[in-house]
């Protein structure tokens, strides 16, 4: 599974919050589809990439099945919020 975890914390280490990101062109809709773990495309990655000047692995990241199985457990109250706003 692919996770966009890291993009969430990119963003908050370098202070730009969603509707800024909106500003510097990327879209808001793409924004909230990788908020709910949507798939999206390498152009939107190489873009988010340019407009927050980081690397590939501080936008997303590779979690195997197993992993994501004890990370569900540990954060299932995110993962109930999760479900509700997507």
């Amino acid at each position: 599974m692919i996770s966009y975890e890291p993009l969430f914390r990119t963003m908050k280490e370098k202070g730009i919050t969603s509707y800024k990101l909106q500003k510097m062109g990327f879209n808001r809709a793409t924004y909230y589809s990788m908020k709910c773990g949507k798939s999206v495309s390498t152009n939107t990655i190489d873009l988010l990439c340019r407009l927050l000047d980081c690397h590939v692995e501080d936008i997303m990241q590779y979690i195997a099945e197993n992993d994501e199985k004890t990370r569900q457990s540990e954060f299932s109250s995110f993962g109930e919020l999760h479900h509700l706003v997507c």
